[in-house]
């Protein structure tokens, strides 16, 4: 399955990735499986924007 994810920025989808890395922790004691779920979907989430392709021009830099 696929789904296409609209962010404002790349920051807010660091915010989903760090949410969901503390969710994880904070279940692993006594829920692996949801934890485990959830470092997952992290991690592809991760792995997605790692092979976005890098931006031509980034707002605020110097050339």
């Amino acid at each position: 399955m696929a789904a296409q994810l609209l962010m404002p920025s790349a920051d807010d989808v660091a915010q989903v990735v760090s949410g969901l890395l503390t969710a994880a922790d904070f279940h692993e004691d006594h829920d692996p499986a949801q934890s485990a779920k959830w470092r997952r979907l992290a991690d592809q989430i991760g792995d997605a924007l790692g092979r976005l392709p890098a931006p031509s021009h980034v707002k605020g830099a110097t050339e």
